[in-house]
């Protein structure tokens, strides 16, 4: 079966994305990862691409600190076709993405969410999961659409939240649930895609 094609969005270290790597490398995922690209030059993800030998690149929000810019999304959709992407991962993107790569991956960009969605949208969702209280949260992999995390759910797992969590030792748990959830998320849209 021919391994389905990936292009990384990241900002952040790059955790989830060294996920999929290994999960590609373990045999538990058949996909391979085409490009890399994030709107952070320094990014950890970059360099974990650079080690791996896979094409990367930097994408140029023109100094807008939260904008994506329509115009470099289009760009960033040229890369990812050029690449011959199949399915777009949100690894630790910290951007939105509207219309122009929307539009050009139509469910086909994955998001990885640490919450049990549609609970705690938005940024830090472990800190918001400890400060309402709850007694679980977990992660989700969902579909992107046009909203804030609210696109279709994929998969999720649920962690439960210890007496004396902190939001780093919660947040800590979480991502150990999402570098087992991704790859699997990812495995399963890749057998549909057969």
């Amino acid at each position: 079966m021919k391994p389905i094609t990936l292009g990384v969005l990241g900002s952040g270290s790059g955790s989830n994305f060294q996920a999929l790597l290994d999960a590609i490398r373990d045999d538990r995922l058949n996909a391979t990862v085409a490009i890399v690209l994030s709107d952070q030059p320094d990014a950890g993800i970059l360099d974990r691409a650079r080690q791996q030998g896979v094409p990367h690149g930097i994408i140029d929000c023109a100094g807008h600190t939260t904008r994506f810019p329509d115009k470099e999304q289009i760009r960033v959709a040229c890369l990812m076709k050029e690449a011959g992407v199949d399915l777009v991962c949100l690894a630790g993107f910290m951007r939105l993405v509207k219309k122009p790569l929307l539009d050009a991956f139509p469910g086909k960009i994955l998001n990885i969410h640490p919450s049990l969605l549609p609970s705690f949208p938005g940024l830090e969702a472990w800190r918001q999961a400890l400060e309402a209280g709850v007694r679980e949260t977990g992660c989700t992999v969902h579909i992107v659409d046009a909203g804030v995390d609210t696109g279709p759910v994929v998969m999720q797992e649920r962690v439960v939240i210890e007496p004396g969590d902190t939001p780093a030792s919660l947040h800590a748990r979480i991502q150990e649930a999402e570098h087992r959830l991704y790859p699997a998320a990812v495995s399963l849209l890749a057998r549909s895609h057969e």
